[in-house]
């Protein structure tokens, strides 16, 4: 079942006077599969906001056709807004309050029972492990635990659809791996997450399938393996070896086909130990920078760096 349907979705905005306009998002076609983390990539200016905010019912599109959760975007955005999470790149929680008190305004702007706020704010805590924080302020939070209790308010009044714009970036390294984990948390539960980031390492472990969008058009939708099978030419094996010594080796080598390519990089092995045989498939980097001719950089040096977001598990 598809949770999300897209349909020649454009975006064009009026420049000014004598200038050109922009097409901010240009005739995308995709579809987003319930339960699914589905990756949105791409350099900054590509559209990718725009089109969460047109999602989500924060900005209305100029032409073209979307249905989420089954209801159509042009009749019953206020329907949506009720049935999803959304958590933008920057936090929408109120310093003053405490991390508890901000899930249950959440809730009540949501339509959660009263009966049932307090209860759900403590469980959203622990999941997020935040219990020890429910009483300290949101502005005396780490940044990766006002990141955590963001996700947490989006996720109040259980929505079936989440939206993650750039979560993790800003976060040191261990936010970041604790972040990821509760994202594919999500999905073990049935949420479907609509993720987009600038970490394409983040991806290729997080997403089921990715779309990738470059100056408004779309240029790849697929899941990573099958991307990463239509960026690779040929074949490559690399094996592992060590000698009497146990000096260790690694040697790749590209062939027109896997047996070809083993047999040839054995056969340059010949009298030591084989450790390991491994097939290598391009990184979702590597498909990246085939498929749109810009280096991966150019998306992180936009958000200022690396970061904490693109390392550690």
């Amino acid at each position: 079942m598809d949770i999300i349907q897209v349909s020649q979705l454009t975006k064009i905005y009026q420049t000014g006077k004598d200038k050109p306009p922009l097409r901010a998002v240009d005739g995308i076609d995709f579809a987003v599969r319930e339960g699914e983390v589905f990756g949105f990539l791409g350099p900054n200016g590509a559209g990718k906001t725009t089109t969460i905010r047109m999602l989500t019912g924060l900005a209305r599109p100029t032409t073209g056709s979307a249905s989420v959760l089954g209801l159509d975007l042009a009749t019953d955005i206020p329907r949506i807004k009720k049935q999803i999470g959304v958590v933008p790149e920057q936090s929408n929680l109120y310093d003053e309050l405490s991390a508890l008190d901000n899930l249950v305004f959440a809730m009540q702007l949501y339509g959660v029972p009263r009966a049932e706020r307090q209860t759900r704010g403590e469980e959203l805590l622990a999941r997020f492990r935040l219990s020890e924080k429910r009483d300290a302020p949101f502005a005396k939070l780490s940044r990766g635990m006002k990141r955590a209790l963001t996700i947490a308010a989006a996720l109040a009044h259980r929505p079936p659809l989440l939206f993650l714009d750039e979560p993790t970036t800003g976060l040191d390294v261990m936010s970041a791996r604790n972040l990821r984990q509760m994202i594919a948390g999500l999905r073990k539960e049935g949420v479907t997450v609509f993720l987009t980031t600038h970490y394409l390492e983040e991806a290729e472990r997080l997403c089921d399938r990715v779309a990738i969008i470059v100056k408004g058009r779309l240029v790849a939708l697929d899941t990573v393996a099958e991307l990463q099978s239509t960026a690779q030419s040929k074949p490559i094996v690399e094996v592992t070896s060590a000698d009497d010594s146990n000096n260790i080796e690694t040697r790749r080598i590209e062939g027109d086909d896997v047996a070809a390519a083993t047999r040839t990089v054995l056969a340059q092995t010949e009298g030591r130990r084989v450790l390991a045989i491994n097939t290598l498939r391009p990184t979702l980097e590597e498909v990246f920078v085939k498929l749109t001719g810009l280096r991966a950089e150019v998306m992180l040096a936009e958000k200022g760096g690396k970061g904490g977001g693109n390392a550690g598990g």
